[in-house]
Parts: structure tokens; C-alpha cells; sequence
């Protein structure tokens, strides 16, 4: 994954707002970074490593010119090193761009230009842009027709921003399935790949569609279709205020986004009106399809034990990679619900094409405007705000409410939609209490391996606390159902290992403490989340985080995973890791 942003300023130095813009998309993964700016010539600085020490080498800021464009980038082609760091321009100069995504055919049109002349510095796909646009800037066209002319010929997923000596205060942009979005403040005009990069300068968003070309300048903003006819776009404010983008004291966004998981499960409880026009609509169907990845497909997986247990409708939980193997089962009487926390990523958008084919099609985004919200007949926006942090926690919260608030309304359960307006208090009491979590990171810091376990509806829980676990502490953790411990994980269970048992109260209770006493038999050191009351889980239990009885297995995935949250980001800090960042992964994946 990379980040890209483009501005055209009145009267102000593009630099150090390109580099305060490009430090807010540090979250969506990088290895480099780099920004270009315009003033009667090309100026570029950027080198691989963090961005806080690129500038302390480079001053990123000081460099002049009203115009640029600025670069994070994650390594697919060629090293991370200063020469594949964007921004890349053409042998002389004359333009330079920033690219998100890949170009498939890269080769081949290397092969071309190097034929007609044209020399290459970088291993890098990305290479191929600036010297297609020299070509046909060079033949009389402007770099916005230039960049209509790369768009027909090359192929893959991207999102690009170029500038060019040649046209001062001057920004031309595209996307094909890499986010892009455009922003408009005071005497100020942004392209970005996301909406915190420059919500403290502009957030009044444009949200440009495939093939569209978007050209910024002094005057403001002008886009245009694949036919080169200008357009008019809604425009959409984004009530994101700048300082939901900022850490506001916290070390980290990361335990910051777990403290604002009561607030995003309320504003996503708001929705309730929203949701009931859709399951009001949704009259025929006998089937429900969710697609996701990562963890939005656990959130799925609650939501098949909610829909078949509530509404009696079958339901199946697709990866969004393994959708196209599926795809012959859809008809219209199926409801296929896409999860993205990002409305973009690659996995997911393809597999929504697909089903908009044959079937009903509702996706659950936090990011309004994204392409699946575009492209979906129904949509739910969670109300999560702005997240910062790779690892998901607030976002993926949001999106249980979300689908607990479908299965309650498509079932007419009103007794599940009264006990959701508690949960939020739930969360606190949790948090009020999170010293407990941080001493058991101290204890568990040098763990090799977790086990997470539970039943029902607290399999997906176990699942997405393992991930959690894996992600930003790299510690190895798996999370099964309970019931399959004797079919092999048993083998793995050794005195000292540390297994997570998720145990609300509910029907599953005594057969998940048989397979606590499994566990504990084969000297694991047995963590359990379970209820104040159990007073048998309290006997057995090496360490505890306990919580309100009332919260019992129906809505405990709410609840319950935020001390498995919380043991992961505070195993990490023990571990002396950046929750934030952690190594290989990014935000959002838009290339497959």
C-alpha cells in the first residue's frame, strides 16, 4: 500500500503542507517517501526509511513552489532505496509522478520507450508514467490529454498525481481501482489516496470515479470523464474534525481508537432508521452471502451465527479472495453483504462487481463515498470516525453493531435492539479496569505462542483475538472453536503455553470449561475472560479479566474483545513494538 498527495496552494509553500499532509498516511504502510515540487523546474527530495528521518536528512519542508505532490511507498517493484522512492520523473525532468498501485504491462512499455530512447534510473513500475507523459507532451498535448494517453495504454490498479515544469501551478490526477480522493479548502486544492491526510486543510471531498481525470489549479478544481466532457461531482463534506485524525495525548492512535470503541458502537447505534429501510426491502430473500478479509471477516462470522439464529436465514462467510469460486451459487434471491473498513480494498470491490450481476449487493463501510459505497445497492456506514492504527479495533466494533442491528431489525427481535443501548457502559467498566490487562502483558510478554479458544458465538472472538495478537506483538497465536482442540491443537499444548479461553456465560458455558480443564490438565497457563459470577471459570483460571454478568453470549462479541485488544497493544509496548506500525502491514489493501 502507498499514499499520495497533490496540492495546489495560493500564495504558500506546497512543501511543509505536502509533509504534513503525507505524515498522516504513515498508517497505510511504507518503506520511502519522497514529495516533488513545482517552481519553473522540478525540485524532489526523498529517500527510503521513516518519514521523521528522511526530514531530518532532507528538510523535507524547503524546497520552493505553490504546486507539488508527496509519496509514502511500500516496495512492490525494485527496493526500498532512494532511486525506486517516488516521486520518478522522466530522464529530463520535465515531469514528475506519484503512484499507487501496479502496472502490469510495465515491462513491455519499458521495452518500448528504451527502444525509441529513453533512459531508466529505478527498477520500478512506476518509471513507465513519467516518461509516457514526456512522450506525448512532447508531440504537443498537454499533461492532462499526455495523461489521457497513459490511461488507454497502461493496465493494472492505480492511483497517480503528476506535475510538470512546463505547466506551473498544476496538478493532474486518475485512479483505476487505487482510492483517490479530492479536496477543496480556502485558496487551497488536494488530491489524496484518504480523507486524513488533508481534513486540516480541506474537507469538503469529492470522491472522482473510474478513468476520471482531475486537474487542480489556482482557480480550483476541474474533472473530467472518459470522454473528456467536464463533469459536475456531489461534493461531500466530511464531519471528521482534524483533531479525531490526531492522537490528542495518547501514546499511540491504537489505545487511543480502543477508548473511543463506546463512542463509535453509539454513533453506529444512530443508524437504526437507516438499517430498517433496508431489511424493510429486503422481503425476498433466502439466503445471505457476507464477503470480507482479515478482520471484517470475522465480524461476518458473528454475523452468520446472528442472522441464522435470529432470522433463521442461511448464511455463508467468503473470503473476498476465494469469492470467484462461489460465484455460480448466487441468484437474486441472495443478499451478499460486503464488509470493508476502507469501502476500497481490492479483494472486495472485485467480488462486488461480481455479485452486482445476479444478486441483491449491501456493503458496510466506515468511509463514505468509497468505491463500494458507489457500487453496492444497499450501504451501512458505521460511524467509527477516522482510524489511524493498522490493527483494527473501533472500526471492527462499529461493524458488529452494524450487523447486529440488521439481524435484530430483519428478525424483529426489539428486546436485542434495548440491550445494545447498554453496551457502550459495558466498554467503559472494561477500560476503567485495563491496569489488569497490563500486568498479564508483563507476565506474557515472552510467550512464543497463544491459543484462543471458544464456542459459538465466541469463536469469531477467539479468531480475531489471535489476529490481533499476531499483528502488532508478532507473537504466533491461533484461534480455534473450542470443540476442535482435540482434533490436533492438543498436540501443541505444553506447560507454560498460554491459551485465552472466551467464556461468557450462555449454552456453551460447561462445554467450553470442559475444555478449559483440557488445556489446564496439560499444564497451559489458562487466561479467561469470562463473567464476575462464574465462580467456577474464577477456581480454575490462571489469570482473569472479568466482566458484567449481563453480557451474556448473544452480545458478548461486542464486549468481550476489548481485553483481548488490550492484551495485544499492551504485550506489544512490553515488547518494545509500535502498535501503530507494525512491520509488512498496511491500512488498506488495494492491490491484490
Amino acid at each position: 500500500m502507498c499514499g499520495i498527495v497533490g496540492c495546489v496552494l495560493k500564495n504558500k509553500k506546497a512543501a511543509p503542507i505536502l509533509l504534513d499532509c503525507i505524515s498522516k498516511l504513515e498508517y497505510r504502510g511504507y518503506d520511502s517517501v519522497g514529495i516533488a515540487t513545482e517552481n519553473n523546474e522540478i525540485n524532489i527530495k526523498k529517500d527510503a526509511g521513516k518519514i521523521i528521518d528522511v526530514d531530518k536528512k532532507l528538510n523535507l519542508a524547503d524546497m520552493e513552489g505553490d504546486c507539488g505532490i508527496a509519496h509514502v511507498r511500500w516496495a512492490t517493484h525494485g527496493d526500498p532505496n532512494q532511486i525506486n522512492s517516488h516521486p520518478h520523473t522522466d530522464e529530463n525532468q520535465t515531469v514528475a509522478v506519484v503512484h499507487n498501485g501496479i502496472i502490469e504491462n510495465y515491462l513491455d512499455i519499458k521495452e518500448d520507450l528504451e527502444k525509441e530512447g529513453h533512459v531508466f534510473k529505478s527498477d520500478t513500475d512506476t518509471e513507465v508514467i513519467p516518461h509516457l507523459l514526456e512522450k506525448y507532451m512532447k508531440k504537443g498535448l498537454n499533461l492532462e490529454s499526455a495523461m489521457r494517453e497513459v490511461i488507454n495504454i497502461i493496465h493494472g490498479a492505480y492511483a497517480i498525481a503528476a506535475i510538470s515544469k512546463n505547466e506551473p501551478n498544476k496538478v493532474v490526477a486518475t485512479r483505476k481501482d487505487s482510492p483517490l480522493i479530492v479536496g477543496m479548502g480556502e485558496d487551497a486544492y488536494f488530491v489524496a489516496s484518504d480523507s486524513p491526510a488533508i481534513l486540516k486543510y480541506a474537507n469538503n471531498i469529492i470522491f472522482p470515479d473510474q478513468g476520471e481525470l482531475i486537474t487542480l489549479t489556482t482557480e480550483g478544481v476541474t474533472i473530467k470523464d472518459e470522454h473528456d466532457q467536464v463533469i459536475e461531482k456531489v461534493v461531500e463534506t466530511i464531519d471528521w474534525t482534524p483533531e479525531m485524525a490526531e492522537k490528542e495525548g495518547y501514546d499511540y492512535f491504537m489505545i487511543k481508537e480502543i477508548n473511543e470503541e463506546g463512542t463509535a458502537i453509539k454513533n453506529t447505534l444512530t443508524e437504526k432508521d437507516n438499517i430498517k429501510k433496508i431489511t424493510d426491502d429486503l422481503t425476498d430473500i433466502n439466503r445471505i452471502v457476507f464477503v470480507a478479509c482479515g478482520t471484517s471477516y470475522h465480524a461476518s462470522l458473528t454475523g452468520k451465527y446472528l442472522l441464522e439464529s435470529l432470522a433463521g436465514i442461511p448464511t455463508d462467510v467468503l473470503l473476498a479472495s476465494e469469492f470467484k469460486y462461489s460465484e455460480n451459487t448466487l441468484n437474486d434471491k441472495t443478499l451478499v453483504i460486503f464488509i470493508s473498513q476502507s469501502g476500497e480494498t481490492a479483494d472486495t470491490l472485485k467480488a462486488l462487481n461480481i455479485a452486482n450481476e445476479t444478486s441483491k449487493t449491501l456493503a458496510i463501510v466506515n468511509v463514505a463515498g468509497s468505491s463500494a459505497t458507489r457500487r453496492a445497492k444497499y450501504v451501512i456506514h458505521t460511524q467509527a470516525g477516522p482510524e489511524i492504527g493498522v490493527a483494527a479495533t473501533k472500526t471492527y466494533v462499529s461493524q458488529l453493531t452494524s450487523i447486529y442491528l440488521f439481524a435484530a431489525l430483519l428478525a424483529h427481535d426489539t428486546n436485542l435492539l434495548e440491550r445494545l443501548q447498554k453496551v457502550p457502559e459495558y466498554l467503559d467498566d472494561i477500560l476503567n479496569d485495563s491496569e489488569i490487562i497490563e500486568k498479564m502483558a508483563s507476565k506474557y510478554k515472552y510467550a512464543q505462542d497463544f491459543f484462543f479458544i471458544g464456542r459459538g458465538y465466541a469463536y469469531p472472538t477467539a479468531l480475531e483475538g489471535a489476529l490481533k495478537l499476531k499483528e502488532i506483538t508478532y507473537i504466533h497465536g491461533e484461534g480455534y472453536a473450542a470443540g476442535e482442540l482435540k482434533h490436533g491443537p492438543l498436540a501443541l499444548i505444553d506447560q507454560g503455553v498460554p491459551v485465552v479461553v472466551v467464556l461468557p456465560p450462555g449454552e456453551n458455558h460447561r462445554k467450553t470449561m470442559s475444555n478449559l480443564e483440557e488445556v489446564k490438565s496439560r499444564g497451559a497457563d489458562v487466561i479467561a475472560v469470562g463473567s464476575f459470577e462464574d465462580e467456577k471459570l474464577i477456581s480454575k483460571a490462571n489469570d482473569l479479566f472479568l466482566i458484567n454478568n449481563e453480557v451474556d453470549d448473544i452480545i458478548a462479541p461486542l464486549v468481550y474483545i476489548i481485553p483481548l485488544q488490550l492484551l495485544s497493544y499492551y504485550i506489544a509496548i512490553e515488547r518494545g513494538l509500535d502498535p501503530d506500525k507494525p512491520k509488512n502491514l498496511a491500512k488498506c489493501v488495494t492491490v491484490e
